[in-house]
């Protein structure tokens, strides 16, 4: 369906019960497969109930939720913070800043007739309970949208710009560490970015204070300009993470 492919297979089947908050938390079974048929590459499209528009990645942006194939926006006056945790999470971002109307523009579609009540927990914002508001329209500027901070951070450190690069998928942080063995300073830098951090000045790998779940990071990935969220491949139980000492910020 989606093409043929020249990349490895994975060698282990998934076991999901469905619940599981990403595919890599399923239990997995062990498999002797090398290849995989021609045209017998799985591949699938799943459906979109909720996006930030015009920000300047998938974690900011103007509020939409999706219902009955079309798009809507969410009156300010209708969402908390809470609820934005939840999108967030739901968006594969970390924990949401503060909500603000008319940061990302006005908006041409219709606004949510109803009220999230979420309590922070929900997988996803459609599974909050929500209450008819009778709301049509919302006023100019009352259009709500946020920025999710980025699924990274630097524990361990003397700030929030050096440290342990640990890194989140539903919640679920772990240390990270670079599985292609081409992890660069260029590399870092791009952590670095996305904390406001500066440049990286030195990485280097570091034992971590115990064996436990590793996320990989795929260095060409990010090497190619793909989000760091983007790179994160299987886990796997280690002593090992990677230190990331940026030159600074704007904002310690």
């Amino acid at each position: 369906m989606h093409g043929e492919i020249d990349a490895p297979k994975w060698t282990r089947g998934f076991d999901c019960g469905g619940t599981e908050s990403v595919l890599l938390a399923c239990r997995r079974s062990g498999s002797d497969r090398k290849t995989c048929s021609p045209g017998k590459a799985v591949g699938f499209t799943c459906s979109e109930s909720v996006r930030l528009v015009n920000g300047s990645s998938l974690c900011s942006g103007r509020l939409e939720v999706k219902s009955n194939q079309s798009w809507s926006s969410v009156c300010e006056d209708d969402f908390d913070q809470q609820d934005a945790q939840v999108a967030c999470r739901q968006l594969g971002c970390g924990p949401p800043s503060a909500l603000q109307g008319a940061l990302y523009g006005e908006v041409d579609v219709p606004t949510w007739t109803k009220e999230f009540h979420c309590g922070g927990t929900e997988s996803g914002l459609l599974a909050c309970r929500n209450s008819g508001s009778g709301r049509k329209t919302s006023s100019p500027g009352k259009a709500v949208g946020f920025t999710c901070s980025e699924p990274v951070r630097l524990a361990g450190g003397a700030s929030r710009c050096a440290g342990t690069l640990e890194m989140t998928l539903q919640e679920d942080w772990r240390p990270a560490d670079y599985w292609d063995y081409n992890w660069t300073m260029t590399t870092a830098g791009v952590v670095c970015q996305d904390l406001d951090c500066g440049s990286a000045v030195d990485t280097k790998r570091r034992r971590v204070s115990s064996h436990r779940p590793v996320w990989g990071i795929r260095s060409q990935c990010v090497q190619s300009g793909s989000a760091l969220r983007d790179c994160v491949t299987s886990s796997a139980s280690s002593f090992d993470g990677l230190q990331i000492i940026c030159s600074g910020c704007s904002k310690q």
